[in-house]
């Protein structure tokens, strides 16, 4: 079971980093508007303050599209 005041303080948290970073937000709607297909590459990178970079990427599986899809039903 869902619990509201958790799923408050989550959207409120949310509110706070859309306002904190806007580009990483306005980025992530127009990759949800456009859809993310099977076989897209997905590559995430991380630079922490003197510490070497860590890349990694993968590619969007059937189940991955499943999962996006009912996800974005949750918002609505």
């Amino acid at each position: 079971m869902i619990n509201p005041a958790a799923t408050m303080r989550a959207l409120g948290l949310l509110k706070e980093f859309s306002k904190n970073h806007p580009k990483v937000t306005t980025f992530l709607q127009k990759i949800q508007e456009d859809g993310v297909p099977e076989g897209t590459v997905l590559e995430l990178r991380v630079r922490r303050p003197g510490e070497e970079e860590q890349v990694t990427n993968m590619k969007v599986l059937p189940s991955d599209v499943e999962m996006l899809q009912k996800l974005s039903e949750l918002k609505k």
